[in-house]
């Protein structure tokens, strides 16, 4: 992820547009977007700063406070899908997605286990030979 400009660099743009110079031409001179100058310059008119937001950060996870609710519910009905889940919570006031759901089962432990009868077919090795076709008898 890109750098945030310094704050200097904000400033004396943003003034110089504020002075009267039209802001294609500040934007030329300080080597900058002709955008991010008048964004400086009304950041700096509105809020008296041109400084950048903060960039990173923790955020906190929607359904933090679901968590225990959603395991025990994966303990009552395991075969219980994500999707599942997803539409449960939008019954408790929760609209997520099932990446969401799945994020936070991750989290906690939980992993995708295929079910014996999805594996995948093994190599020819693996496999007991096929039978051979028998003939029909009688007119065909």
């Amino acid at each position: 992820m890109a750098r945030a400009y310094s704050n200097d660099l904000r400033e004396r743009v943003a003034a110089a547009v504020l002075s009267g110079r039209s802001g294609r031409e500040v934007a030329a001179a300080f080597g900058v977007s002709v955008a991010s100058a008048l964004k400086w310059s009304q950041r700096l008119r509105d809020t008296g700063s041109a400084g950048s937001h903060p960039m990173g950060g923790y955020k906190p996870r929607v359904l933090a406070d679901e968590q225990e609710w959603m395991l025990l519910r994966l303990e009552e009905c395991p075969h219980l899908t994500v999707r599942g889940l997803a539409i449960e919570l939008a019954e408790r006031g929760y609209r997520v997605s099932p990446n969401t759901v799945w994020s936070l089962l991750r989290k906690a432990g939980h992993s995708f286990k295929k079910k014996p009868v999805r594996q995948r077919a093994g190599s020819p090795e693996d496999c007991p030979a096929a039978g051979a076709v028998e003939e029909v008898s009688g007119a065909a």
